[in-house]
Order: structure tokens, then C-alpha cells, then sequence
């Protein structure tokens, strides 16, 4: 492609020369540009000079446009249209962006939280009449998350693997237990002794897929009790919690899951939470994003501010329960 030649006006000069010819004074070009007389000048005299062509006339009486002037105007006037819609083009991208955010989030997060934060997102939004950001969700695991946001294919994450991964900044922004389920007729649905590290790490259990945030903190926590990890192979490897679950229930074998996603089966007694000994399996849940400490300004950080107002409320009222 032809570069442009270094004779060639910025659009500022452009729309310099327009105001002359619609005003036919420096000086009403200036006021109308918001410009001195002086500072006119001296930019017609640095257009004159870059095009090496005479475009404006001056005189006692006024200002105008000389024959060439007249037509580089006449070019000019099309070349700012385009201009304008191109401006016009990036405000509303630049919209778009703002108000709009693209979230990936681990399958516990996303079925079980992200819900009630977009529900009360969108009530907060229509309460206060304001341009809250519009939630773009993907469900993956902690680990297709985390890759997600490195590679810039997601604006803010969220994870519940252990730790901060290695290059991405974070923020707690909930907290979560794991509990060792089991269906009322097993074995351990009667046992008074506390499942240890050493028996729960020999155990077959059904559990989540590699790369999943639920299994990752699991094999973590029970390294930190002093096992080697979970030395027997699982039963079976299932991709989302609620297909894990249905394992557990049918009489698969045992699983460690987020309290959260076995709530009303606990409550209703489908299902028994086996005492566990020895092993901290309560987890913060983490918001993770690139580049600075805070989060991105604009409608990442209008996000987690929401989220933890929502958590706040949330905590607030389970103490005034107690």
C-alpha cells in the first residue's frame, strides 16, 4: 500500500481551512474553532508551506479561499465526513467495551454464584436507571479460565483453584467448603470417626476432570495434611458437578464437592456429609484478570465491586441468623 506523502494535512488543519471558507474571516474561523486570530494564521501559513500551495487570501476586507484553496476544501469536506463516521465508529466500540465484559467462569461459579450476582446485578442496573455492565458468561473449567484470561479471550475470571496463578493478579471475592458426600444407604453414612488424610487419600472417588478447580484444591489440601495425593485412581472422571452428583446418588462411590452444589440434597437427606479430620477444605474463590492490581477500570471493576457488595450482604445477614 502507498504510504501518504508528508505534504499531506491532519485532519485539525483540514477543519481549520473549512471555517474559513464557511466564515470568510481568520478571526471568525478562530472564534468558531474556539482559536486566536494569531493562531489561525500561523496555521494557514504552516498549511501553505507543508503543501507548498497558496489556499488562502487575504485582505483588508477579509479572508477567502483562493481557486486551489477551493477545491483542497472540497476534498476536505469529504475526507472529514469519513472522519466523523470513523469517530462516531470508536465512541460507540469504545461503549461497547465498557459496558460490556466478557466472563469466564469455573462450572461450581458459574452454575451456583454467578446467577444471583447477575440477577442482582441486573435489578441494582434498572433501580438505579445507570449503565451497569452487560455480563457475556462462559462456563469452563478452573484451568480453560485461567488460559482464557491470559490469552485476553476473557476480561476478568473466576477460579477456585488453589492459590493465585503464576502472572495474573486476584481478588478473593467468596468463600467455599468441600464436604466428602456420600447416599445415606454407604457405608460411611453410619461411621462416627472423622474420615483422615490417609484413609480419604486411598479412597475411590468419583471426581471432576483434570484441570478442575474442585479437584486441583482437593489434591492440594491433602498434600498440605502430609499425603503424596490421592493414590488410587478415581471411578469415574465427570465433567461438571452436577454430573458427579448423579454418580454419588446412583451409588457410584464417595466424592469430595462444593457444599454449595449439594445444599438441598444434604437438607432433604439424599445425601450424607461424611466427617472429615486433619484436612482444611474450605476455599476462597478467587476474580483474576491481567495487568495492574486493581481491577481493570470501567465494567470489570463496576463487576466486583457489585460481587462484593452482594457477598458483604450476604455474610451480613447469615451472622444476623445466628
Amino acid at each position: 500500500m502507498e504510504r501518504l506523502s508528508t505534504r499531506m494535512l491532519d485532519l485539525v488543519s483540514l477543519e481549520v481551512l473549512l471555517a474559513i471558507a464557511r466564515t470568510g474571516s481568520l478571526s471568525a474561523a478562530g472564534r468558531e474553532l474556539g482559536l486566536s486570530q494569531q493562531a489561525v494564521s500561523a496555521r494557514v501559513v504552516a498549511m501553505e508551506n507543508q503543501t507548498g500551495v497558496r489556499l488562502v487570501r487575504r485582505s483588508r476586507t477579509g479572508s477567502g479561499l483562493t481557486p486551489a484553496g477551493v477545491v483542497t476544501a472540497q476534498w476536505a469536506d469529504r475526507l472529514l465526513g469519513v472522519a466523523r463516521e470513523v469517530d462516531a465508529g470508536l465512541a460507540t466500540l469504545r461503549a461497547d467495551s465498557k459496558n460490556n465484559v466478557r466472563v469466564h467462569a469455573s462450572l461450581t461459579i458459574a452454575e451456583l454464584l454467578m446467577p444471583r450476582w447477575l440477577v442482582t446485578l441486573r435489578t441494582a442496573k434498572v433501580r438505579r436507571a445507570a449503565n451497569s455492565p452487560e455480563v457475556i458468561l462462559t462456563a469452563q473449567n478452573s484451568e480453560h479460565v485461567i488460559a482464557a484470561v491470559r490469552e485476553g479471550a476473557a476480561d476478568v475470571g473466576f477460579v477456585e483453584s488453589p492459590g493465585s496463578p503464576r502472572g495474573l493478579r486476584g481478588r478473593i471475592v467468596a468463600h467455599d467448603e468441600l464436604v466428602l458426600v456420600v447416599p445415606r444407604d454407604h457405608p460411611w453414612a453410619r461411621r462416627t470417626r472423622p474420615i483422615g488424610p490417609d484413609e480419604l487419600c486411598r479412597a475411590a472417588l468419583v471426581t471432576r476432570e483434570p484441570g478442575s478447580g474442585t479437584r486441583d484444591f482437593l489434591t492440594a489440601a491433602i498434600v498440605g495434611a502430609g499425603c503424596d495425593g490421592m493414590t488410587e485412581p478415581p471411578v469415574l472422571e465427570l465433567s461438571t458437578a452436577a454430573a458427579v452428583r448423579a454418580a454419588v446418588l446412583a451409588g457410584a462411590g464417595p466424592a469430595v464437592m462444593s457444599r454449595l452444589s449439594v445444599a438441598d440434597d444434604l437438607a432433604l437427606g439424599r445425601l450424607h456429609a461424611v466427617p472429615v479430620s486433619a484436612i482444611d477444605l474450605h476455599r476462597p474463590l478467587r476474580a483474576i484478570w491481567t495487568g495492574a492490581r486493581t481491577p481493570p477500570a470501567g465494567a470489570v471493576r463496576d463487576l466486583l465491586a457489585h460481587i462484593a457488595s452482594v457477598t458483604k450482604s450476604t455474610h451480613s445477614s447469615q451472622r444476623s441468623d445466628h
